[in-house]
Parts: structure tokens; C-alpha cells; sequence
């Protein structure tokens, strides 16, 4: 089963990918060349560069080579998401384009002379506008003339001119070369008993092959596709690279005591420090929540892709995180993926406290954190009747989570609101449909029976450091109580 369903998806990638290079690269060229060619090699590159680099994370490959395939990598997995995207709309436009030009060339296209007489004009003739030649395809626009000074040499037939066929409807109105009678209404007699002047040669008119309303068309949707993908994914990127914004919310709980009316909790999930986002980004992270001054800080998974070998350096920002009533930590998937156990140790020293399955009792609530769900695994999956089994539930109590998907546990257990991530609210339009019908809520707040479920969206992102449709976000939670 497992094989047929790998089997499936390759071959639904190589035909997305075959399809996107033919609108890209062969309907845009008028035949086989270095053109096509190149474009096979960047859409073939990109992938193996991604691919790549999903590999080179999850085996543990030097850091140095995860990093350089990371950037190239995975901005060509958001990239061509969004040209395949933009090419499937353009499958829309395409025959609207088309229509238009056909309609704007039957009223702009001069008539199609008629020769009414195949004889020559007479030498006497005042004035004589160019003949005009139909030609089938815009592409041919080379009028064949076998004898330039005959106006009909490529219209033996005039009363058929109009008969010939078209498969496209592109007409070029292609001028032929003026006789050279017409040229010379009035020739002056020369001398008597002189050879007769010889007819003087015009200019034959220059004839420049112009692209045939389908080339152009499909030149139009590949330029607007591929501007739009590379504006989509470069302002996504620098929304990522920026920096998280702050986000406010006002949560009212019932059993809040009045005392702790205002009582604020950062939360940030999903920074995923890892190839691509290090150091740098990080301090990013803690400057944007010292600068709130909260009264706890949540940290509630996903904090890197890496092993704390790797990491270690780019996490070390996390030390100067400070509040009121201290930092606190629970896992996410991705820490299963780099080493739970390591991490847990390293946060720890960095001055965060790791709730595994565990509670602590705050002045006026209780602080609970639980495992994520990948850490069953390795026997270390969440344990709700631990962290929350034996406490007074007379007092409110707020549940670190990292996955929305574990409220019907929370809302079991009594809990008051949950704060979770993991969703990244889809980051990849339209990749929230995906994460919508995954997850009980996506991001923001909503009620599940008497328990509220906060999700923020993360402050990082996974793969493609780049974000559409989903801003990066920590959200500072300002708990309110209704006593208030």
C-alpha cells in the first residue's frame, strides 16, 4: 500500500512538473533549442536541490551541506508551487486573451486587396497602391514573388485569393514590391534613335517574421505567471526574514481570580532555527519578546530542526529571554526529529524550564505542559492524567500543547485554555485548506465545549523559509477575568 501511494505521488509530481516545463519553456519557443533545454535543467535542478536538502536535514549530513543545499532547495519547493499555480489560472485566460486579440486584429486588419484584372496597369495609370498579399500564418510571413515586376506573381487566381485556408486565424498583411510601370506614371521620351531606359529597381519591402497570436499568447501567461510566483515568494521570504510582529489577544477565564486580571503570557512556537534560520533569527525572536514585557514566556515546540551539535550556537540567544515569572518549554514534533532528549537538556541550561508532562502551581493559575504526540515513538508521547490529574480544579489552569489536535484531552481534563502552534497557520497559501481540515482550529482563538484553544502561527517557518496567506506571529495572551 505504502508503495503504491509513493509510486502515485511521483507520478502526480513528474506530470505537474512535465506540464509546468511546457508552458514554461516549449509553448513559449517556436521549436527545439538551448532554450527548452535550459529549462528542463532548472525545473529538473530545483527539484533534486530540494529533495536534497529534506534529505540532507533528516539524515544528519554535515551542517555545511545541509546549508547550502537549504536555500536553493527550498525556496525552488515554494517557487514552483506558485508557477504551477500561476499556470493553471493562466489555463483561464489563455482563451480570453486569444478572443481579444482576434477581435482587436478583425478591426484594426487592413482589407485584403482584390487584383481585379491580371493584366499590367496601364503606364499612363496616375497612382497605384501596393498590393497586398494574405498569408496564412504570421510565423511565414515571407511572401514567395517569382516575378517582381508582376502584381499578381503570388495570386494567379485573384477570384481565390480569399478561398485559401487558415488554421489560425493570424492574417499578415505583407505589402509586395510597386511594378515598375506603376512607379513611373509619365516616362519622358529620350532621344531619337536611343535604346530604351531601362525600368529602375525599387527597394523590395523588409518582411520580419512576427510570432503567431498562440506564441504570443502563451508568452504572456509564462511572463505573468512567473512574475507573480517570484513577487509571492520573494515578499514572503522577506516577511520571514523580518521578524515575527506582535500580536495581542484578551482571553477572559472563569475561575481567574481578580488579582491576576492583566496577566500576560508570550507565546511563541514553531521558530525552527535550523539551515536556513539561525542565530541571527533567533535573537530576532527574543528582542520582539523582551520588548513586551511579559509576565511568562511560552515557548510551545518546534524550536529547531537539528541536532543541539549544530544548533547549539543558534539557540544560545534564548538565555537572555526574561520574565516576570520565568520561560517555559514543551516539545514539539520536530524536536523528536533532532533529539528530544538532548534539546530538553540544553533549553534547560539556557534557563527555560521544560514541562514533561508536568504542572506547576503559579500564584493564580496553574501552568501545565504536555509531550507531543511524535514522542510516542519513543515512549515519551503526552500524559495528561500526569500533568493534570491530580490538581485542584477549583483554580483556572492554562495547558501548553504543541498540536491543537490534543484539545479533546484538554477539554476532558477540565483545562481552561490551551495554547498550541504546529499549524503555521498553513504558511503556503492555499496550503490552509490543507491545514484547516487537519487541525480543530488553525490559528486564533475558538472555544471547544468549556476549554478555549489559542493557536498561534509560529514565528519561523518549516522548509521554504517563506510564508503567503500566513504571517509570522508571537502572540502576547493577556488573561482577563471575568470577577474583574
Amino acid at each position: 500500500m505504502v508503495l503504491v501511494f509513493v509510486l502515485l505521488a511521483l507520478g502526480v509530481l513528474v506530470a505537474g512538473n512535465w506540464y509546468l516545463w511546457r508552458r514554461l519553456f516549449r509553448d513559449t519557443t517556436r521549436g527545439p533549442g538551448w532554450v527548452r533545454r535550459a529549462g528542463a535543467a532548472v525545473v529538473a535542478g530545483g527539484w533534486a536541490l530540494a529533495f536534497g536538502a529534506l534529505v540532507a536535514e533528516r539524515m544528519g549530513a554535515p551542517f555545511w551541506l545541509q546549508q547550502v543545499l537549504a536555500w536553493p532547495g527550498f525556496l525552488w519547493l515554494a517557487l514552483s508551487i506558485y508557477l504551477l499555480l500561476g499556470v493553471v489560472a493562466g489555463e483561464v485566460v489563455r482563451p480570453l486573451l486569444r478572443r481579444f486579440l482576434e477581435r482587436r486584429a478583425a478591426r484594426r486588419a487592413p482589407a485584403v486587396a482584390a487584383v481585379p484584372n491580371a493584366e499590367p496597369a496601364a503606364a499612363d495609370a496616375p497612382h497605384r497602391e501596393p498590393a497586398v498579399v494574405a498569408v496564412p500564418h504570421a510565423e511565414r510571413a515571407v511572401a514567395a514573388v517569382p516575378n517582381p515586376d508582376s502584381a499578381l506573381a503570388t495570386c494567379p487566381n485573384p477570384e481565390s485569393a480569399a478561398a485559401v485556408p487558415d488554421p489560425e486565424p493570424d492574417i499578415t498583411a505583407v505589402p509586395t514590391r510597386e511594378p515598375a510601370a506603376a512607379a513611373a506614371p509619365h516616362a519622358e521620351p529620350g532621344p531619337p534613335g536611343a535604346p530604351p531606359e531601362e525600368p529602375r529597381e525599387t527597394e523590395p519591402s523588409r518582411l520580419v517574421a512576427a510570432p503567431s497570436r498562440r506564441l504570443f499568447v502563451s508568452r504572456v501567461v509564462a511572463g505573468a505567471a512567473a512574475a507573480g510566483a517570484v513577487a509571492a515568494v520573494g515578499y514572503g521570504t522577506y516577511g520571514v526574514l523580518r521578524g515575527p510582529r506582535v500580536k495581542r489577544v484578551t482571553v477572559p477565564l472563569a475561575k481567574l481570580p481578580r488579582a491576576a486580571h492583566g496577566y500576560r503570557i508570550a507565546v511563541v512556537s514553531d521558530i525552527h532555527l535550523g539551515p536556513v534560520l539561525g542565530r541571527g533569527f533567533a535573537q530576532k525572536v527574543v528582542d520582539t519578546i523582551n520588548a513586551t514585557q511579559p509576565d511568562l514566556i511560552a515557548v510551545v515546540g518546534d524550536l529547531v530542526d537539528g541536532s543541539v551539535k549544530d544548533l547549539g550556537p543558534a539557540a544560545a540567544p534564548l538565555a537572555q529571554l526574561r520574565a516576570r515569572h520565568g520561560s517555559f518549554f514543551v516539545t514539539g514534533n520536530h524536536e523528536y526529529f533532532s533529539g528530544a532528549e538532548q534539546w530538553i537538556e540544553e533549553v534547560r541550561r539556557l534557563g527555560l524550564r521544560p514541562l514533561e508532562n508536568a504542572r506547576t502551581e503559579l500564584a493564580h493559575f496553574d501552568l501545565a505542559g504536555v509531550n507531543d504526540v511524535a514522542g510516542e515513538s519513543e515512549g515519551r508521547g503526552p500524559d495528561f492524567a500526569r500533568a493534570l490529574g491530580d490538581r485542584d480544579t477549583a483554580r483556572a489552569c492554562v495547558l501548553l500543547a504543541h498540536q491543537p489536535v490534543q484539545i479533546d484531552e484538554a477539554v476532558d481534563h477540565g483545562v481552561d485554555l490551551q495554547l498550541s502552534g504546529h499549524t503555521h497557520g498553513g504558511q503556503l497559501w492555499p496550503g490552509n485548506f490543507v491545514a484547516a481540515a487537519a487541525n480543530p482550529t488553525l490559528a486564533g482563538l475558538e472555544r471547544h465545549g468549556d476549554t478555549q484553544l489559542y493557536v498561534t502561527r509560529g514565528a519561523g517557518a518549516w522548509g521554504p523559509p517563506t510564508r503567503v496567506g500566513a504571517p509570522s506571529d508571537i502572540t502576547v495572551i493577556r488573561l482577563a477575568s471575568k470577577q474583574a
